[in-house]
């Protein structure tokens, strides 16, 4: 599994997201429907994003995998799990929010990534030969 590209991909995606949020955060609030006063919310919701992108962007080099870089791969692939089925749940209740079937299908597949990162040893010879 290439890991540097799923930390690289999910570090972009985070990171875009994470910016949108933080600077934007009355707009967003705005197009969702939300009161003004969620917009503190969404702003540390970018904050989280980008935070997380800078840590999997920082870490991309590393070996991931295993017992390698386990901390990083098990924040991911709670985030992407416990994101997934929420959205999941939240277009299941909603069918008129179908627009989030885009961002719940992205999470599942960075889940399906992560928990095969998480669950598997990498190949050390690849790595260091």
């Amino acid at each position: 599994m290439p890991t540097k590209l799923l930390m690289t991909v999910s570090a972009v995606v985070m990171g875009a997201a994470g910016m949108v949020l933080s600077f934007l955060p009355q707009e967003v609030a705005g197009s969702l429907g939300m009161p003004e006063a969620a917009a503190i919310i969404l702003q540390l919701l970018g904050a989280l994003y980008l935070g997380f992108a800078m840590l999997n962007w920082t870490a991309k080099a590393n070996l991931i995998g295993g017992i390698y870089s386990r901390p990083v791969a098990l924040g991911n692939l709670a985030h992407f799990v416990i994101g997934a089925l929420a959205l999941a749940k939240l277009t299941f209740k909603n069918p008129s929010l179908n627009y989030l079937w885009v961002a719940a299908l992205i999470y599942s597949a960075f889940a399906i990534l992560f928990a095969y990162v998480f669950f598997t040893t990498p190949d050390l010879k690849s790595k260091y030969s």
